[in-house]
């Protein structure tokens, strides 16, 4: 009989305490916009940093004689999963205490979609919003695709979680020592991410944007994360505006392991990547289908269709979540192929979300594969990538993590509908939560754009699929299954 044994939670409290910590330190940003400004929410910011620096450093000390110690895959899968459910609860904090003043599953929801990088919301007139809410709002999508970039990078290589072993011949195995390792790489990753946040701040800027909304929407740009300081979102900008965005959601969707070795002084895996090279290949056929489309079907003219088209479905296939135009109203092909690119999704080891190019070009060489085999039998045909054969077990924790994900998708969608919501509400919630899209669409969403009038079980459920999207789905189950526990 197998014999449960109780993981060592200490240093995984160490490295959470120290997060929350850090947290809170963070939230010096908004409330000194907010202090400056004299809006009277300053207070909010204040009083949650105070409550994150005292839950976090009391929690990092209880812990600390521990700090050392590596941790375990297990406790790997208990770090990565405790961070995307605690922090959103500090996170959710000010929301509640000051400005907009929410319930706790309303805060929770909006920090969740923010730290996640998903970018739906529940707030309703954002642009009365006190600046430090806007700022934050920004920050937790910055500081959330840093994160997730973090991780994906480091943890999900090492546990092995829905074929994400493959990258772990790029140099980055930390199997038995992911601290250590983390650290090494932590440095130059902070700096490709500041620096492409920063250029996308200045190209902002200069494409039209007054500086407090460039810095906002450069912030949630290269986090992919789509929390606009305006309701209207990209609504209303220069055309300039547009394709900036478009360029700068494309970078932050990118491997980010390819941007540490650019920085290393290696261009060439860069350029040679069949993720990127096959993402940037769908988004162009996308694109082009639609633009067709929209000439066809419209009298709208060419360059205007190309770069709603363009700025749009960049946004969805790189699970940003920006919004222009009527994208909505352009009819069924439109939003099936949107559907089709959101469920793709970006590249994996960045911080986009879905499926992953990477995931989809390997199962379309197995399904390759397999028509060679069922054409002749006795002919060998291995499944590769990249030059390289993808192993037995690298192939079936993708095909178990494609599974999951359409069940996953299947049963949301369900769920959400039983607590009476419309089926096509329901369906575009689904998918825009699991896939970490943030792009609401449906009867519900149409009188407000937010997920507000959602009942409050449908914004749990969507709460739920955030988590499980942004953490490879598989990262939350394995810790629900009783064997994760067992010596």
């Amino acid at each position: 009989m197998a014999r449960v044994t109780m993981v060592d939670l200490r240093p995984v409290g160490y490295v959470l305490g120290l997060i929350v910590t850090a947290l809170g330190a963070t939230m010096v940003v908004p409330f000194l916009t907010d202090f400056y400004l004299g809006n009277g929410n300053a207070h909010a910011f204040s009083a949650a940093a105070l409550a994150c620096l005292i839950c976090g450093g009391l929690t990092a000390l209880a812990c600390q004689n521990h700090a050392s110690r590596s941790l375990s895959v297990r406790q790997g899968f208990l770090l990565t999963v405790g961070i995307w459910l605690a922090v959103p609860f500090f996170s959710a904090l000010p929301l509640m205490i000051g400005a907009p003043e929410v319930s706790l599953l309303d805060a929770y929801f909006e920090a969740v979609s923010g730290i996640t990088t998903t970018g739906a919301s529940v707030f309703v007139g954002v642009d009365d919003l006190p600046a430090g809410v806007l700022v934050w709002r920004a920050m937790l999508n910055w500081l959330g695709g840093l994160g997730i970039a973090f991780i994906a990078m480091i943890f999900l290589p090492v546990m092995r979680v829905g074929g994400m072993q493959f990258f772990r011949s790029e140099g980055f195995d930390t199997f038995g020592k992911v601290l250590p390792r983390a650290t090494d790489i932590a440095g130059q990753l902070f700096f490709v991410y500041s620096g492409l946040t920063i250029a996308c701040m200045f190209s902002y800027h200069l494409a039209g944007m007054v500086w407090f909304e460039a810095i906002l929407h450069a912030l949630a740009t290269i986090a992919t994360g789509g929390f606009s300081p305006r309701a209207s979102s990209f609504v209303g900008y220069p055309p300039a505006v547009e394709y900036t965005a478009a360029l700068f959601m494309v970078l932050g969707s990118l491997p980010y392991i390819r941007y540490v070795q650019l920085v290393r002084g290696s261009a060439t895996p860069l350029w040679r990547d069949a993720q990127v090279r096959g993402y940037l290949r769908w988004i162009a056929m996308a694109v082009g289908a639609v633009t067709i489309w929209r000439v066809a079907t419209s009298s709208q003219g060419l360059e205007s269709s190309f770069r709603e088209a363009l700025f749009n479905l960049i946004s969805v296939m790189s699970s940003t979540g920006f919004g222009s135009g009527s994208f909505a109203g352009w009819g069924s092909f439109a939003m099936i192929v949107a559907m089709w690119i959101g469920i793709i999704g970006a590249c994996s080891g960045a911080s986009a979300a879905g499926l992953s190019v990477f995931r989809v070009q390997v199962i379309l060489a197995a399904l390759r594969a397999e028509i060679a085999r069922i054409h002749a039998p006795h002919r060998v045909a291995l499944v590769r990538y990249e030059g390289r054969t993808v192993e037995k077990d690298t192939m079936d924790a993708i095909i178990l993590y494609l599974g999951a994900y359409i069940i996953t998708f299947g049963v949301i969608a369900v769920l959400i509908m039983q607590t009476g919501v419309d089926f096509e509400s329901a369906i575009f919630a689904s998918w825009t939560s699991i896939g970490n899209i943030g792009y609401g669409y449906g009867p519900m969403l149409a009188e407000t754009g937010t997920f507000i009038d959602f009942p409050d079980p449908a914004k749990v459920l969507m709460i739920l699929a955030m988590i499980m999207g942004r953490l490879s789905l598989l990262s939350v189950f394995v810790v629900m299954l009783p064997r994760f526990w067992e010596a």
